[in-house]
């Protein structure tokens, strides 16, 4: 049986607004965990568990980018009665985006979308990761950086693993932008300065996605940069959302 699509590691009934986190492919849900701790206390942290992987291994796999948004923005119906933000790294950016118009278009917009390590939804590259061997799909994750890539590397973890891993490096793979609701809230774009995906310039045209206000933080490190910039990056989120660091 499922256990739902968020994890919530300290509900905080007092707290002005939630944060909703959607992780990377390969990703999950734990990878966040140490986030709810240094989030100011004004801010309740749901990070999504996407189907198919840790306490969610027995619920089937999702293709579509498209779907699972839906899925997502549905889940999170009941949870709008406060303010909503959305981050989303990499694969969750473009997820998070899809999620945001979903919203808007129901009259419930986010009050900021964070777009982490991630091109612009119309600004796809061509590579295909999906296509590689295990071996092949290991060594893109290595390189990368990240846990995941750690976690593969074990034969035994690797075949319960694989499965979704390749599952999402298709998803996104496949996702192609469609036109309709144009966001209209504000937008912030964070990036590694050696990241080998995307670059500044790409990660400025997040800005022709909305209407709403646009920055650019670029911070020291690669894919994973937000990993040891934990703190960099929930200071820009804190300043974003004008609430008071912890």
């Amino acid at each position: 049986m499922s256990k739902g699509w968020f994890r919530c590691v300290e509900t905080r009934p007092w707290s002005s607004l939630r944060l909703f986190v959607l992780p990377h492919a390969g990703g999950s849900a734990v990878f966040y965990r140490s986030w709810g701790a240094a989030l100011s206390p004004a801010v309740e942290l749901h990070t999504v568990q996407y189907p198919g992987r840790a306490d969610r291994m027995r619920d089937p796999l999702i293709t579509d980018a498209h779907q699972l948004a839906r899925l997502i923005a549905g889940a999170m119906a009941p949870l709008l009665d406060r303010p909503a933000a959305l981050l989303g790294h990499s694969m969750g950016a473009v997820l998070a985006y899809e999620v945001a118009r979903l919203l808007q278009e129901r009259g419930a917009p986010p009050v900021h979308l964070f777009a982490s390590g991630a091109r612009a939804p119309h600004d796809r590259g061509t590579d295909r990761v999906s296509d590689l061997d295990d071996d092949g799909i290991v060594a893109e994750m290595t390189e990368l950086g990240g846990t995941d890539a750690e976690v593969l590397r074990d034969p035994e973890l690797r075949e319960l693993v694989m499965p979704y891993v390749r599952n999402d490096f298709t998803l996104i793979e496949d996702y192609a932008h469609r036109s309709g609701t144009r966001l209209a809230v504000p937008v912030t774009a964070i990036i590694g300065d050696a990241d080998p995906h995307v670059d500044e310039g790409q990660a400025r045209r997040w800005a022709e996605v909305t209407d709403g206000r646009f920055a650019l933080r670029v911070l020291p490190g690669d894919h994973f940069y937000l990993v040891p910039q934990q703190a960099a990056v929930l200071a820009e989120v804190h300043r974003a959302l004008e609430v008071p660091a912890r």
